[in-house]
């Protein structure tokens, strides 16, 4: 894939798209190799890329920095819980396991009820769905979660006071992402984990005619 024509926006669809699940990669290989870009381009396409491969390497690491902060203002670590599944939420894999779990969790206690949890009826035309499938949670769109955690995280991080501070915290998690994402030369194992997301993406398409 050439980085440098992913737009911002190609990205941030591409993240949401992708699995979360897998495992950070190693230490030793994330903080190995680094070289200073020599032109824009290069440090755009390597940002880019980074930022897509190492994804999960840098959500530990923006979550430990909060988590420090947090540590240090009690009430503050509810809000970021609410506040990174208000973001997670917006990745379409952890929506979709988070609404399994939750009606996995209440049809043990109450199956009518799981019944009713179950996302609307949508219209097929010609063997297809009328609209783009859109995600649900718990019989509700995804927005009306990912509002309500929003709203609640808000209210518990300005009642704290302690708003301003975490956001240091965050400002510096998400520094130090971007200047190793800057600096990390892209390595073989990247560029062939993005061949077979690439590949996996057209199958995905090619399934659904």
């Amino acid at each position: 894939m050439d980085w440098g024509n992913v737009t911002a926006e190609d990205l941030i669809g591409a993240l949401r798209e992708v699995e979360w699940t897998s495992p950070p990669r190693p230490l030793n290989e994330f903080f190995s190799r680094f070289s200073f870009p020599r032109s824009y381009p290069k440090w755009s396409s390597r940002l880019k890329c980074n930022l897509y491969y190492y994804r999960t390497n840098y959500f530990v690491l923006i979550v430990f920095v909060l988590g420090i902060a947090c540590l240090l203002r009690p009430l503050s670590v509810v809000a970021s819980a609410l506040s990174a599944l208000s973001i997670a939420l917006l990745n379409d894999s952890f929506a979709a396991s988070f609404n399994e779990r939750v009606t996995r969790t209440v049809r043990k206690f109450s199956p009518h009820l799981a019944a009713k949890l179950r996302p609307p009826h949508m219209p097929v035309i010609r063997g297809r769905p009328s609209v783009k499938k859109s995600l649900y949670i718990c019989g509700q769109p995804r927005w009306a979660f990912v509002l309500l955690f929003s709203a609640a995280s808000f209210l518990l991080w300005y009642t704290s006071g302690t708003l301003l501070f975490v956001m240091w915290a965050l400002g510096v998690g998400l520094l130090v992402t971007i200047i190793h994402a800057s600096f990390r030369t892209p390595n073989l194992k990247a560029r062939l984990n993005t061949f077979r997301e690439e590949f996996r993406a057209v199958w995905r398409n090619y399934s659904d005619l």
